[in-house]
C-alpha cells in the first residue's frame, strides 16, 4: 500500500472516531435534524468514495472505496427513510366526516 493510501486510512479511522464520539454527546431532540445534516454529509462521502473505488491504482483502495460506497448508500438510505417515517407522523389523518 502506498504512502497516500496509508494516510487517508489515517484520516478515515481519525474521522470516524471523532464522528462517534460527537453523535453519541448529541440528545435525542436533536436527532432528526442531525439525520438530514449526515444525509448531506454521506453524499458529499460517497462522491468522494466513488473516486476511491473507481481509481484502479491498487486493489486495496478499491476495496475500501467500495465498503465506502456502500456504507454510505446505507446510511442515506436508512436516513431517507426514518426521515419520510417521521414526518409521516405528523400529517392530518383523514376522517370518514371530513
Amino acid at each position: 500500500m502506498n504512502e497516500q493510501a496509508v494516510g487517508g486510512l489515517y484520516v478515515f479511522i481519525l474521522a470516524t472516531m471523532v464522528g462517534l464520539e460527537i453523535i453519541r454527546r448529541v440528545s435525542p431532540l436533536l436527532h432528526t435534524p442531525l439525520m438530514s445534516l449526515t444525509n448531506a454529509i454521506s453524499a458529499i462521502a460517497i462522491v468522494g468514495s466513488i473516486g476511491f473505488a473507481g481509481s484502479g491504482e491498487d486493489p486495496v483502495v478499491t476495496i475500501l472505496g467500495s465498503v465506502a460506497v456502500f456504507c454510505s448508500m446505507v446510511n442515506i438510505t436508512g436516513g431517507y427513510l426514518i426521515t419520510y417515517r417521521m414526518l409521516s407522523m405528523f400529517k392530518r389523518s383523514k376522517r370518514s366526516g371530513e
